[in-house]
Parts: C-alpha cells; sequence; structure tokens
C-alpha cells in the first residue's frame, strides 16, 4: 500500500487521512521528511548567489513540508492516542528530531547567508522572519566551537530521550495510580453520573463491579470535593501526590535531576548563568529578575489568604484539617456562605451544549464565525469530532477538532495543538485540535461538566481560534508561535464569557428540563467568586516557582534527593504551606520535564494574566460580546501570530502598557 503521508492529503483543509496510516508509515515518512528537509537546507546553504531574503528565508520556509506532514500527525497520536507501537516509535525517534535541528541551526553556511540578509526592502513581517531565525541560531549554540557545538549536540539527544521517558512513565503512573473502590457505599456524596463512570472505568479495567477513581494531570483531584469518606479522600489524595516519585519503574525523579543538570550546563555552554536565564531570554519578560520578582510579591499575599480559608475551613470542618479535607471543606462553605453546591450543578453543564450555546455561540457573537460539524471527516479516534470553521462571508476558515474524553491512550491534561499552520506562502489554512481528559459516560448519557472544566473548554478554544484565526505569511511565525509567556494569554481571555450574562444564559440549561441555571445560583457564583482564590494562587505559584528552582541550578548543584530539593524549594520561596501541595509535583511535572515547552516557563500563565486581566476590563469598557470588539480583538491580536512583536499588538488594542492592577484585584491579592 502507497504510505498516504508521502504526498499531500486529499481531504479538505488537509486534514490528514487518519484511518489509512499505520505506525510503520509514520516512520517511513518521518525518515524520509527528515532526509528531504536536509537536502533542502543544504541546497539553500551551498545556494552560490548572494544571500537575499527569498533565496534565503523565503527557500528556508518552504523546506520541510513532507516533515512536518508527518509530524504532526505522529505527535498527535504520541499525545492523544498513543499505542505501544507509536511510543516505542516515539522513544526511537526523539534523538533524531533532537539532531535534525542540529544539523539545521548549527550549520554555519545556512547561519552566515542568514546574517548577511539585508531587510531594508522587507516589509514588517519579513523582517521579524529572519530576526526570529538569527535569535534561534544563537540559541542554538551556532557561536560555539566545534567542540562546544559536539557537547551540545549529545545534550540536546540525552535530553530529548529523558523527556520522552518522562512522559511516558508519568502518563503509566496515572493510570496505577487510579484508585480501585470496592463498595458503593465508599463513594457517598460523589454524584451518581460520575459514579457510573468510575463503574465504566473499573469494567473497561477489568474489573466488573467495582469502581475506579482515574486520576487528572494536577495534584488536586475534582473528586476530592465531593467524596464524603474522609478515608477514601486520603488514600486519592495520596496516590495522586505520590505519583512518580514512590521508587520503582514509574519513579522519574532521577530523570528530572538529571534533565537540570543537563539544561544548566546547556546553559552555561551558551553564555547564560543558568537555564532560566536561557529560556527568559526568548520570552516576553524583560528578564528572569523581573519574573522572579513579580512571583516574590504574589506568593506572601497568597499565602496570607490562604491561611485565612484555612481558618474558615478548620471551623466548618471542626477537626484539624489535612490537605485532602480541603476541596471537600471548601466545598461545604461555598454551599453553606454562598448557595453554590459545584457538583449540584453539573446539570446544567453538559458538554453538548456548553460547546454549541457557550463555546461557539460566544465566537459567533464575537467574530461571526459559524461551525458546521463535518460527520464525512474522520479524525485519529471515534471519540474525535471535526467541524469546519466558516467565516461570516461564508468562505472557510480552517476545520477545529474536539478530543474531549479520557482514556488509557491519551495524557492527561488539556492543550491545544495544530496538525496544519495557516500560512499564505503554502497556501495553508488552518486544523486545530482541542484535548481535554473528561471523564466519559456510560453509553445515551449526557457528559456533564464541574465548572473547571466548563473553564478548560473555554480556554483551551481560545488557543484554538489564535490558531484559526492566524493570518500571516510565513508558517514560522504562524498562531500560537509566540514567547511561551504570551501564548496563554489569549485562551484566558476567552474565559471570561463563562459567566458573560448573555453567554451563560444560552447554555447554562438543565439537560432534562432545559430550565436556565437560577438566578440565586448565578448570583452565589458571582459572590463567591474570591472564595478559593487563596488556594488556588498558592498552589500554582508553588508549581511556578518549583519550576523556576530546578532551572537556576548551577550544573554542580543539582541535589541527590528531588523530593528534599523540592520541600527546600517551597520553603525558600514561602510557599512550603502544609496543606497546599504545589499544583504539580516533580513526580508528574510534565509541563517542564516532558517535552510540553514550559522548563523555566510555567510562570507564563500568571504574567499572561497580566494582559488577559487588562484585556478583559478592555472589553467590559468597550460594551463586552459585540463584533466591533471582536474584529478588533481578532485583527490586532489574533491573527497576527508572530509577524509582530507582540507585546506591541497588545498595546495597540489597549492603548498603554499593562498594568498589574487588575491582576491583583482579579485574584484579590491588592
Amino acid at each position: 500500500m502507497t504510505n498516504p503521508l508521502l504526498t499531500p492529503s486529499p481531504l479538505e483543509y488537509g486534514l490528514p487521512p487518519f484511518s489509512t496510516v499505520t505506525p510503520a508509515h509514520f516512520e517511513e515518512a518521518i525518515e524520509a521528511g527528515l532526509s528531504e528537509q536536509l537536502a533542502e537546507i543544504r541546497a539553500v546553504a551551498g545556494n552560490p548567489a548572494a544571500p537575499t531574503f527569498q533565496n534565503t528565508a523565503v527557500e528556508m520556509e518552504r523546506s520541510g513540508r513532507l516533515l512536518g506532514r508527518a509530524s504532526a500527525s505522529f505527535f498527535t497520536l504520541v499525545s492523544a492516542d498513543a499505542s505501544e507501537e507509536i511510543r516505542a516509535l516515539e522513544t526511537k525517534l526523539a534523538p533524531r528530531f533532537s539532531a535534525h535541528q542540529d544539523e539545521i541551526f548549527l550549520n554555519r553556511d545556512l547561519y552566515g547567508r542568514f546574517a548577511a540578509i539585508d531587510t531594508s526592502g522587507c516589509d514588517a513581517e519579513g523582517a521579524r522572519l529572519v530576526e526570529e531565525y538569527l535569535k534561534e541560531f544563537r540559541q542554538a549554540g551556532i557561536q560555539l566551537d566545534a567542540a562546544g557545538q559536539e557537547r551540545l549536540r549529545a545534550i540536546n539527544a540525552e535530553l530529548a530521550r529523558l523527556g520522552t521517558d518522562f512522559g511516558q512513565r508519568v502518563k503509566e503512573g496515572m493510570k496505577s495510580g487510579a484508585l480501585l473502590i470496592e463498595d458503593r457505599a465508599e463513594l457517598a456524596g460523589l454524584p451518581d453520573d460520575e459514579v457510573a463512570a468510575a463503574a465504566e472505568a473499573a469494567r473497561a479495567a477489568g474489573h466488573d463491579g467495582k469502581f475506579l477513581l482515574t486520576l487528572l494531570q494536577p495534584g488536586n483531584q475534582p473528586a476530592l470535593a465531593a467524596l464524603g469518606n474522609r478515608d477514601v479522600r486520603r488514600r486519592l489524595f495520596e496516590a495522586s501526590v505520590g505519583r512518580g516519585s514512590g521508587g520503582g519503574a514509574l519513579d522519574v525523579t532521577g530523570l528530572a535531576r538529571t534533565m537540570a543538570g543537563l539544561r544548566a550546563e546547556k546553559a552555561a555552554l551558551l553564555g547564560f548563568a543558568n537555564y532560566a536565564e536561557l529560556v527568559v531570554d526568548l520570552q516576553t519578560a524583560p528578564s528572569f529578575d523581573s519574573v522572579q520578582a513579580m512571583l516574590d510579591r504574589l506568593a506572601p499575599a497568597a499565602v496570607r489568604n490562604a491561611d485565612a480559608e484555612a481558618r474558615v475551613l478548620a471551623e466548618a470542618a471542626g477537626h484539624p484539617l489535612e490537605p485532602w479535607d480541603w476541596a471537600y471543606y471548601s466545598a461545604k462553605v461555598r454551599r453553606e456562605r454562598h448557595q453554590v453546591d459545584e457538583h449540584a450543578i453539573r446539570p446544567y453543564f453538559e458538554l453538548e451544549r456548553v460547546l454549541a450555546d457557550g463555546v461557539f455561540f460566544a465566537a459567533t457573537s464575537l467574530y461571526g464565525i459559524t461551525f458546521h460539524e463535518r460527520t464525512d471527516l474522520a479524525g485519529y479516534h471515534p471519540d474525535v469530532r471535526v467541524w469546519e470553521v466558516r467565516n461570516a462571508d461564508g468562505s472557510g476558515l480552517g476545520l477545529f477538532l474536539g478530543d474531549y474524553y479520557q482514556r488509557e491512550s491519551k495524557r492527561g491534561g488539556a492543550w491545544m495543538n495544530s496538525l496544519v499552520d495557516q500560512s499564505a506562502l503554502l497556501d495553508a489554512r488552518p486544523v486545530v485540535i482541542n484535548t481535554l481528559n473528561i471523564s466519559k459516560p456510560p453509553a445515551g448519557e449526557p457528559a456533564l461538566l464541574t465548572l473547571d472544566e466548563v473553564r478548560t473548554v473555554f480556554h483551551e478554544f481560545g488557543h484554538a481560534l489564535h490558531g484559526l484565526f492566524s493570518d500571516v505569511t510565513y508558517p514560522k511565525l504562524s498562531g500560537t508561535a509566540v514567547p511561551r509567556d504570551f501564548v496563554e494569554y489569549p485562551s484566558q481571555v476567552n474565559e471570561m464569557w463563562i459567566m458573560w450574562p448573555e453567554v451563560l444564559a444560552n447554555y447554562a440549561r438543565h439537560h432534562e428540563t432545559g430550565e436556565p441555571l437560577p438566578a440565586g445560583i448565578v448570583d452565589g457564583l458571582e459572590s463567591s467568586r474570591l472564595w478559593g482564590e487563596g488556594f488556588a494562587t498558592t498552589e500554582y505559584l508553588g508549581a511556578a516557582l518549583l519550576d523556576l528552582a530546578w532551572h537556576v541550578l548551577g550544573p554542580d548543584d543539582v541535589p541527590q534527593d528531588a523530593i528534599a530539593f523540592e520541600a527546600k524549594a517551597l520553603a525558600a520561596a514561602g510557599l512550603a504551606h502544609p496543606l497546599i501541595p504545589p499544583r504539580y509535583r516533580t513526580g508528574y511535572f510534565q509541563h517542564i520535564f516532558a517535552g510540553a515547552g514550559y522548563a523555566a516557563g510555567y510562570y507564563s500563565y500568571i504574567w499572561s494574566e497580566v494582559l488577559d486581566a487588562e484585556t478583559v476590563d478592555w472589553f467590559t469598557e468597550q460594551g463586552g460580546l459585540t463584533r466591533a470588539n471582536g474584529e478588533r480583538f481578532r485583527r490586532e491580536l489574533l491573527s497576527r501570530g508572530n509577524s509582530r512583536d507582540p507585546l506591541e499588538s497588545f498595546r495597540i488594542l489597549r492603548g498603554r502598557e499593562a498594568r498589574l492592577e487588575p491582576l491583583l484585584k482579579r485574584r484579590g491579592l491588592e
């Protein structure tokens, strides 16, 4: 059979023909793509003509199309539907991809051509393209001598191997850490549909008649807020936060230590004080010190708020609190003080309605785009749905794929990725995916979401809009290819529509009766907005500062005991709260150790939230959910990708520099 990846997809928008692709096809196409692009690069680097923008930068952008097609599809499966064959292939190919990047960006002839390009005749996007390439060459180590480059290649290959191993072990750790419950009575307090989902998960795992509480990626598991049995809460909590650090084959702390040491050595080779300095050099933050100063400013206020919440919870509990008690009594206080029971309101948040009448409705109201489900187009798994997205004038914008349910072959968490990046140069329209891990209900039953899951659906769709609305020439600058500490900003802005009255009234309806979410509950959600912010901010900052602690180490400073180091780092940051572990502990911190691109950059969520809080204020001041506001946000920010300085896009939208005060107010940290 002809390998379907070796030629452009015949499907609309270039959607990969997943139904006809096998793991062997991936390996063949990726190996061919690696060879093909290196040949293209050698042709560019060896061109005897004087370097110009067209014969160097533009030809670079045209290279690697086969590799791009094959790798985008492959890594989608690695994250979302990995078979044993796919996992084995990932392990095999990870060092190959690393070596490939080094072959390109340590090519002195190629660098010399880019450095010689006269950009005075280029438009702004072309000049930025050259600037971004030169920056990438420098970050890759083009300035090093032969011995330095050789060591850097070895470090990169080893980091690729270790990151792959880390991610695969964490995925297995989530699976093996799931809590098996024998007796239905032990699940008292858990809503019936969640009990049914736990029974179905147990049946699928070969435990008929029992109940399996599967784990989500963050340490704090949603079921902790509902389970009345304190011992079950304890067992679930300990299974969650103990992942990856208890010894045995799935312990990843040794991998984390080795990766931290290699990253420190890499930073030193490249002339940086530490890996965090190297990473921040590519971000919108002006310096590592500015990032550290912001987090240090927020931490004491967050802990004060958390301590105040803890006193209220201890009073509600009537006994000393343990970490596994927090979510349960926090939910109790929210019910009693604000008449909000987050589990009881789940029937008003049915997935299908949240999507069609919430997420899509808000996007149509703002941008005029419409969504048309394409059952004739298939994704990589039966649960994946495909929508064609059209502009207000009916023209095709791109494809949106939604993959919402949890399964064993999928890694934890939620994310957006692209199968096809928009590019005018390549005449490519975007194909983007949102992937979540919502518990799949039994056949015929609705998927009812928690408010936090609703937030995740809106958040990830904000990333999708960033990819769909991209309107740039060059693929390197397309969509979400912006600095890491900017990429979360558009997705966080999209969360504002969750509680916007017009949107909420449209989607928050009881899945059986169609009745709207009662006004009293809406008022309670608003009045309780700041309740729990102390916990949430402390939990997040713990992870952000733990990330930085791992990445300010020198090559000789890597600790022998990762867990002791974690405790020491949190204490030094003032975040060693006895009741609030960081959102991600070292043993399952995929963002920073499994190739997700957030190493020394997990701070970006709150850094981006400064811009987000300002933009929410801007939307509100300008009248909210209007086409005029949507068109301006699309034109000045979402469509720009990295074709101009992202902070310049923000300044043009807002009319000034960002200020910290809106964020402090939002999180109750004034």
